[in-house]
């Protein structure tokens, strides 16, 4: 089995257009050796959000290029690493075909193996790249698409313990910012506008709180914020900058709340499809990156006993570190593609349980 590894990582499931290169020797930790992000914020803004045929353009043109930049910055020629690592799923299916084909033209011309990963479990796994964290442990993925609670018993052994039911709490907060006229991406604009507001100041719902299990609902707590916000803004139609902070703070304050009483549940439920109790809790996903929400969820840790870990922010949102580190590890357990390799616009990261969130012609949603 070979002892060390490096793989090109490319990452275009949404609106990122990432590329990395990534190695890693047995004993050691990964060694991120380049990781290249073009956002797009810039070509959707005024769209009020991603526009999947403008993102998938914007793929298609900047692959090369970015892909390009991640091998210069890391020292590498292409004919020097072990294969090519592309996100195949979940997300958007023009982004997907257009990391995809590209990565698999790269695999012909400099016959390298292919890998297709899993976005989520590239989120999943982080916390072993940069931090060692050892398997199995408790594992939180939350952002834009997604929001899962699993017990990760290996690079591809992943249980889910619960998830939200219907909005992540990103695409909640994409929303809410919407409605309160802030710009996109809305996490970091909200959490902006929180600091300077109260969470007091309305009464926001915690859906499912209090309830057996893991699962999680956003969509109510959306509702409440368009009903608070309609309330204020009456037949003018506005609101002052003082109203949008409280609002922006009392809705932050319950998402912040559901996910770490979930969290509490989610060691439980941990030990009892495990056998052991959780000595780590990993989180991961853009939303990790807000800074209360990651507060409270090390606060959750540490009163069940635990280590709680968290990638830096640039590790959270989308990059192809993770992407390349996910390969590494299918890479070793031999795991390998070939040029029949399909997109999966929807691919749950443990295909064994049951949806959360229904099915449709192109599979489970999570």
């Amino acid at each position: 089995m070979q002892e060390s590894a490096t793989i090109l990582g490319l990452e275009s499931s949404c609106d990122d257009t990432a590329a990395a290169v990534v190695s890693h020797s047995r004993g050691n930790l990964a060694t991120i050796r380049s990781s290249v992000v073009f956002g797009q914020d810039g070509l959707h803004s005024k769209y009020g959000g991603i526009v999947p045929e403008i993102a998938a353009r914007a793929h298609a043109s900047r692959l090369d290029h970015c892909t390009e930049i991640a091998l210069s910055e890391a020292g590498i020629q292409l004919r020097k690493i072990d294969a090519v690592a592309v996100t195949a799923g979940p997300g958007l299916v023009g982004g997907l075909l257009a990391g995809v084909s590209f990565a698999k033209g790269l695999a012909a011309g400099s016959g390298k193996p292919l890998l297709g990963i899993n976005h989520l479990a590239g989120h999943a796994l982080t916390a072993v790249m940069t931090h060692g964290v050892a398997f199995p442990y408790l594992g939180l993925l939350v952002s834009g698409g997604h929001c899962q609670f699993h017990a990760v018993l290996g690079a591809n052994r992943f249980i889910r313990l619960g998830g939200t039911i219907d909005d992540a709490p990103g695409e909640a907060f994409d929303k809410s910012a919407r409605l309160l006229g802030l710009e996109q991406p809305g996490g970091p604009a909200i959490e902006k506008a929180a600091a300077g507001g109260s969470p007091d100041r309305f009464s926001f719902p915690r859906p499912l709180a209090g309830r057996e299990g893991c699962n999680m609902s956003f969509s109510g707590l959306k509702t409440a914020l368009l009903r608070e916000r309609n309330a204020l803004a009456g037949a003018a139609g506005t609101l002052a900058a003082a109203d949008v902070a409280d609002l922006s703070a009392g809705f932050q304050a319950a998402v912040r709340d559901v996910l770490a009483e979930k969290s509490h549940r989610a060691f439980s439920a941990f030990q009892a499809c495990v056998g052991a109790r959780a000595t780590v809790f990993a989180a991961s996903g853009g939303v990790a990156a807000n800074k209360g929400i990651r507060a409270a969820l090390e606060d959750a840790t540490r009163q069940n006993g635990a280590t709680f870990v968290a990638p830096e922010p640039k590790y959270c949102t989308d990059n192809a570190a993770m992407i390349a580190w996910a390969g590494i590890q299918r890479y070793r357990l031999g795991l390998l593609d070939d040029l029949s390799l399909q997109v999966r616009p929807r691919w749950p990261l443990d295909e064994k349980s049951a949806p959360l969130t229904g099915s449709g012609k192109r599979g489970a949603k999570s």
